[in-house]
């Protein structure tokens, strides 16, 4: 930090009017507002953007070096690269492994890889953008994660890899999962942009694959704004991710940086001349996906949060699990997979088809009453438009898949979310059920 007096002043004043300006709002029953996610942050975290921005180091700088380090050390992975959004760090993981380098095991156009219809459209996209074929196996209640049982059957002589998320922060069932890839030598890519701070057996997410992605969206267990990260142990698909992420150069030196391997006008690379300047040599058909210095700044101080944010959200989601379990008769409740302990993204209900109300009968009485709501995301992502068409195959039928376009949304359990505004949520659907029920009548 300087030792400019001046940045010293601009940054006390940065901090008292950060704690006046963004002071959190107590729920108010006269004007209620429930948002189902949204930003959680204090004055440290103003005060660290404007102190990085005086520096006016705009790109990747030492900032994000230091919330690499602590990303690796909070996650327990050996290397960890920012990148720009969660769907950068899914398509980053997913397209190293098509590098030669990776030779016999590289992924190749036609080649398969398993995941779900029931997610985010960037867990699948890479598949379709790499000309890969997805081979979409249904999912379960009340967990909303991939149906392991179908596992073996969705496998044929061209799968090369598994790509799902844990949905909602609930983990999907990596015992199972894990055997699987192992057995059959499958690339596993783990999509944990909701499940920060979630463990399997008391290991944390994101340790059991080859690859791991996070996102720091601000619906996220923490927050840049924009921003993500991808995950690894490996040193090899490390080098691979960065490559892809910065244009798909060779060269591994930092920004501002030259030479590190000593080699930088020395050597042979394909077919340009010798001595061809190695910060300009490309390997990879890559792109430009790096995040700022200054977004690294701010999620150094959320990730000071991360422990009480997790708390708070298994608190919030336990409190409404309690709340609306005499609902169970019309809702299928969530439940964590058995051995995991989920950081809870959201609170996820489905409406039982003989419920006698439908999933947009409720939600848009909960809108009239200011409770946010979000269908799990694209629903069954093969009836949207942009699917129509694209190659890919179906294991069994999308029964429970289409259930949740149907009939699935949840509401927020994150940490700004107090307590007043989850009794007046409870106290919410009592009211709906009370009066669909006189409706019926």
């Amino acid at each position: 930090m300087s030792h400019d007096p001046r940045v010293t002043r601009i940054l006390e004043l940065v901090a008292a009017y950060a704690r006046d300006r963004h002071r959190p709002a107590p729920f108010d029953p006269a004007a209620p507002r429930v948002s189902c996610a949204g930003r959680v942050f204090g004055e440290e975290e103003v005060v660290d953007l404007v102190r990085t921005s005086l520096d006016f180091w705009l790109t990747a700088g030492p900032e994000t070096e230091a919330f690499e380090r602590r990303l690796r050390e909070t996650t327990g992975h050996r290397h960890a690269l920012l990148v720009n959004s969660g769907s950068s760090a899914n398509l980053l993981a997913l397209t190293a492994l098509t590098s030669p380098r990776l030779r016999d095991r590289r992924l190749q156009p036609g080649d398969e890889v398993i995941t779900v219809a029931a997610g985010f459209p960037t867990t699948v996209n890479p598949i379709v953008q790499n000309g890969l074929v997805p081979v979409f196996v249904d999912v379960t209640l009340p967990g909303y994660n991939i149906d392991v049982a179908r596992l073996e059957a969705a496998r044929s002589a061209r799968t090369r890899a598994v790509m799902v998320a844990h949905t909602l922060g609930n983990p999907f069932d990596l015992d199972a999962v894990t055997a699987f890839c192992e057995r059959h030598g499958l690339w596993l890519i783990e999509d944990c942009c909701d499940a920060l701070g979630s463990t399997w057996d008391g290991r944390r997410v994101g340790t059991f694959g080859d690859l791991a992605t996070l996102s720091f969206y601000p619906a996220h267990q923490i927050t840049l704004g924009e921003g993500g990260a991808v995950l690894t142990q490996r040193p090899m698909l490390k080098k691979l991710v960065e490559s892809f992420r910065d244009w798909g150069r060779d060269c591994w030196c930092g920004p501002g940086a030259e030479n590190t391997c000593g080699l930088r006008f020395s050597c042979q690379h394909g077919t340009l001349p010798y001595g061809s300047d190695h910060k300009y040599v490309y390997s990879h058909i890559g792109y430009n996906l790096k995040a700022t210095d200054m977004q690294a700044a701010i999620g150094l101080a959320q990730l000071d949060r991360l422990p009480d944010f997790v708390a708070a959200r298994r608190e919030n989601h336990a409190f409404l699990r309690e709340a609306l379990a005499e609902h169970a008769d019309v809702f299928v409740l969530p439940e964590a997979t058995p051995g995991s302990e989920p950081c809870w993204f959201g609170f996820a209900l489905t409406v039982r088809p003989d419920a006698g109300f439908s999933r947009r009968d409720l939600v848009t009485y909960l809108h009239s009453r200011g409770i946010d709501s979000r269908q799990l995301f694209g629903g069954n992502l093969l009836r949207q438009p942009a699917y129509a068409g694209i190659p890919h195959r179906v294991v069994g039928g999308l029964e429970t898949t289409d259930l949740i376009a149907e009939g699935s949304f949840w509401i927020g359990c994150y940490p700004g979310v107090d307590r007043a505004a989850l009794e007046y949520v409870a106290e919410a659907f009592a009211a709906f059920r009370s009066g669909a029920v006189a409706r019926a009548a």
